[in-house]
C-alpha cells in the first residue's frame, strides 16, 4: 500500500469514528432525557406520598406540561415493569424502582463515556499517523 492509499485509509477511519461519536452522543442525550423523566416521576411520587386524600396536586403529563388533580389514594402507585405490564406498588417501592432505573441508565451513560474516550484515543493515534505521512511526503 502506498502512502496515498494509506492516508486515504486513515481519513476514512477518522470519518467512521466521527460517525460513531455522533451516534454515541445521540444515545447519551436520549439516556439523559430518560433519566430526567424518571427524576420527575420520583419528585411527583414523593410529593404525592406526603399528601392527604383529596389534596390538589400538579401531575406532569409530559413536555413540561402539568394538570391539576385531586388525590384519591396515595398509598398505591402503578408502575410499569415492562412489556406494558403495570403492577401496584407502595410509593416507597415505586421510588426504589425509579432509583434502580436511574442507576442503570447512569451506568449506561458511563459506558458510553468510556467508549467515547476510547474512540477519541484511536482517532488521535490515526491522526498522528496521518500527520506523519504528510510530513514524510514533504
Amino acid at each position: 500500500m502506498n502512502e496515498e492509499e494509506e492516508f486515504q485509509r486513515y481519513a476514512s477511519m477518522i470519518e467512521y469514528y466521527k460517525n460513531q461519536l455522533s451516534a454515541i452522543e445521540q444515545q447519551f442525550s436520549f439516556l439523559q432525557a430518560t433519566i430526567n423523566d424518571y427524576a420527575q416521576a420520583k419528585i411527583t411520587i414523593e410529593k404525592m406520598k406526603g399528601s392527604s386524600k383529596g389534596s390538589e396536586i400538579l401531575i406532569p403529563i409530559g413536555g413540561g406540561t402539568f394538570t391539576f388533580a385531586e388525590t384519591k389514594d396515595t398509598s398505591k402507585i402503578l408502575t410499569d415493569i415492562g412489556s406494558g405490564i403495570v403492577v401496584e406498588k407502595t410509593p416507597e417501592e415505586a421510588i426504589t424502582v425509579v432509583d434502580k432505573r436511574i442507576e442503570s441508565l447512569q451506568k449506561n451513560q458511563e459506558s458510553l463515556t468510556q467508549l467515547s474516550q476510547q474512540i477519541n484515543g484511536q482517532m488521535e493515534d490515526i491522526s498522528k499517523k496521518a500527520q506523519q505521512l504528510l510530513q514524510n511526503k514533504q
